[in-house]
């Protein structure tokens, strides 16, 4: 039985057991709340920004009340640190997961049963065994705390299959007390987990998802060159932080490329050993590095509090994954940066892993076929990888397989288990019998599911390009919080240029719609429903208005429907207006030898009819709609752009910049202004001054470097 004399000399009194536990002598807002409602016995869900001290709300009362808390935690590396944490603290705290030996498991559990723990860490794919349900039920738990509980919902941005098997097993347990923890929860995923759980009038506490330190930016780069000046400002003025990248490769491509600027780092990825990876973690917590190149697992839990600076080399897939990312920094609650850096082009990446968390039945119903096969008729259970699988079905995207078999494990058609000694696991049917044709698979629940992870797929990507809301307020009404107010502190509300954006009145959005709708009609349609470029802007200008030139018969352009549907504005204007939707994402252009012009999710939407956007409006006085150009407006002649002449433009202005004290590059010039230079070619100041950006006093600050890198590529 339970020995309860570890119980006896509890400190009931919980600021009195926050002082002497954590060192604390007052809850941080929003904990207290949380912590009464567990003392009271109720079930409670807490939704708590990062860094906001969610782990102390369920620590404290597992001091305080008698028996064993359980806490769900969903990493290894999570459940590591802050066991350590809590045993340097003198809290008798273990875990209890796939890093322990069977014999070492029933040591632990036995243990368990003898008193010596007060907080037990448990992996959720413990739950997979009966065994280990049945040794649990012969403890007095006094309450289970869910980590991280966004990865029970289907709908959340980490969705983890083995914490459906939580309710199951609370349910065998007789249902104690239930407390969930998350950071990052929509309204839709805070009622998924209530669902799953079957939490029993329980105490609700939003308690805020803003972090007023955090000064967040999305830096728009053109290629991994500009990604990196960036990453190099950041960690010359901030020294301490997290570069996180989409894949394991992006990890190592970015690992060695800072390495070889002689930045001291960290990588961190899944496809490295256990012993690597908790290398990397604890180097980077004891202080040795002070900056970790990682993937998304790096960090969850993680308690470092002076991190200085987050940046993402890739755009996440979800608000709700960037914002937990984001919050790792500035857990001190001193000022701390994160930075997007945005490449439209890097969605296919998360494109390919929402293919790859989509399933169709086909692929299901083929998965379960194999399945069967292998099994035969007496189903012996397989040992199979998912590579193995995914060669034999002869399908590109091995994540498809991976959530094929989750799907049919959540449905109850196939069983996975342990092999002792293997890292696969092992596999077999619930019923040989049952063919691939008499599973039931709802095709419109999994329609859904594609639908609503594309719709967080999207919303990352209008965050990226909306200049027309503060950061933080446009993060916190994505998650329900519609009475903030602006940071004061992020790139929106910092820049003021972008005060001249604002919304269409009715004839612009017709204008945008109708170049929108001529731009859709050159893009050939992917398979994922994207439309990409095949021509370059000015084809597209030329084909907008009307132009009647050979270039444009010999690509039928002049075929379409919408050639000259802007006839009568100018190719000045209509070059403007393009450039204008780039900036705020209703148009991207895809490099490739040469820079061609697609349509956007976000341009598609607009080109429908929606108008919820802002942007900089080109002057239309300065650009008549008879068909004069620009340059008629500055006495100097309009020739093509240059790609090679913008890009060294560019070269200037970074180390101006540079020379300026790291000032953003924006603020010598801007990528308008050094378009207008590329296409007008000014070479002396009375020319340049005449140019909408370029006033005196920029003139006299910065206007001859870039006059004589014009007049240079004219001589060449």
């Amino acid at each position: 039985m339970f020995d309860l004399a570890a119980d006896k000399n509890l400190i009931r009194d919980p600021l009195a057991a926050l002082e002497r536990h954590f060192g604390f002598r007052e809850f941080l807002a929003g904990q207290e709340p949380v912590v009464s409602s567990l003392l009271a016995g109720r079930d409670t869900l807490a939704v708590m920004p990062t860094g906001g001290g969610k782990s102390l709300c369920y620590q404290l009362p597992a001091m305080v009340m008698e028996g064993v808390t359980l806490v769900i935690s969903p990493l290894i590396a999570l459940m590591k640190d802050q066991v350590d944490g809590l045993v340097r603290k003198g809290v008798p705290a273990t875990m209890i997961n796939s890093t322990l030996s069977p014999s070492e498991q029933s040591e632990r559990l036995r243990e368990l049963e003898a008193g010596k723990f007060k907080l037990v860490y448990i992996a959720p794919e413990r739950f997979r065994s009966g065994q280990f349900i049945r040794s649990l039920q012969q403890v007095p738990i006094a309450f289970i705390a869910v980590d991280e509980a966004h990865c029970l919902s289907q709908w959340g941005h980490d969705f983890r299959p083995d914490y459906l098997r939580l309710s199951e097993a609370l349910e065998r347990l007789d249902h104690p007390q239930t407390a969930a923890f998350t950071a990052t929860a929509t309204p839709e995923v805070q009622a998924d987990i209530l669902q799953v759980l079957k939490l029993r009038e329980p105490y609700i506490s939003i308690s805020g998802f803003e972090r007023p330190n955090l000064s967040l930016r999305v830096s728009h780069c053109e290629g991994n060159r500009e990604k990196y000046d960036r990453l190099h400002e950041l960690i010359r003025a901030q020294r301490t932080g997290i570069v996180y990248c989409s894949t394991r490769k992006r990890v190592e491509e970015v690992s060695a490329s800072l390495s070889g600027m002689g930045v001291k780092l960290v990588a961190y990825h899944g496809g490295m050993d256990d012993k690597d990876r908790e290398w990397a973690q604890n180097v980077f917590l004891d202080r040795s590095y002070d900056v970790a190149v990682a993937t998304n697992a790096f960090g969850m839990g993680i308690d470092r509090a002076d991190v200085r600076f987050v940046a993402h080399f890739d755009v996440p897939g979800s608000i709700e994954a960037y914002y937990q990312e984001a919050g790792r920094a500035g857990r001190d609650g001193e000022p701390a940066e994160c930075d997007l850096l945005f490449n439209y082009a890097d969605t296919r990446t998360q494109e390919f892993f929402l293919d790859g968390n989509n399933p169709g039945a086909s692929v299901i119903r083929a998965l379960y076929r194999l399945l069967r096969h292998q099994c035969g008729p007496a189903n012996e259970g397989i040992t199979m990888t998912i590579k193995e699988l995914t060669d034999l079905l002869e399908i590109k995207n091995s994540m498809q397989v991976s959530s094929a078999l989750s799907h049919l494990v959540r449905t109850g058609y196939i069983e996975r288990f342990d092999v002792p000694g293997e890292r696969a696991r092992g596999t077999r049917l619930s019923d040989p019998a049952r063919t691939e044709n008499d599973l039931v698979i709802d095709e419109a629940a999994l329609r859904e599911k594609e639908r609503r992870d594309r719709s967080k797929l999207d919303a990352m990507v209008k965050f990226s390009y909306d200049t027309g809301v503060c950061r933080q307020q446009w993060i916190l009404e994505y998650f329900g919080e519609s009475d903030s107010t602006p940071c004061g502190t992020c790139d929106i509300c910092c820049e003021s240029d972008h005060s001249d954006r604002r919304p269409p009145g009715d004839e612009e959005h017709l204008r945008v719609r109708k170049a929108l709708s001529g731009i859709a009609r050159t893009c050939a349609r992917t398979p994922s429903g994207d439309w990409e470029g095949r021509f370059g802007k000015g084809k597209i200008v030329q084909m907008l208005t009307g132009a009647k030139v050979q270039e444009l018969k010999a690509a039928r352009l002049d075929q379409l429907s919408t050639f000259g549907i802007l006839k009568g504005e100018g190719s000045a204007y209509v070059s403007a207006l393009i450039t204008e939707m780039e900036k705020v994402g209703l148009v991207a252009v895809r490099k490739t030898p040469y820079p061609l012009l697609g349509l956007t999710r976000r341009g598609a939407e607009v080109m429908k009819g929606d108008k919820g956007y802002r942007m900089v409006w080109p002057d239309r006085g300065k650009m008549s709609r008879t068909g004069q150009s620009v340059a008629e407006n500055h006495g100097l002649e309009e020739l093509a752009f240059d790609e090679d002449l913008f890009d060294r433009l560019k070269e200037e202005r970074k180390k101006l910049a540079e020379a300026a004290g790291g000032v953003p590059p924006y603020v010598i010039f801007g990528n308008q202004v050094l378009e207008i230079f590329t296409r007008l070619r000014p070479t002396t100041e009375s020319q340049a001054l005449k140019i909408h950006g370029v006033g005196k006093v920029k003139a006299e600050r910065y206007l001859e470097p870039f006059l004589q890198v014009i007049r240079d590529f004219g001589k060449g």
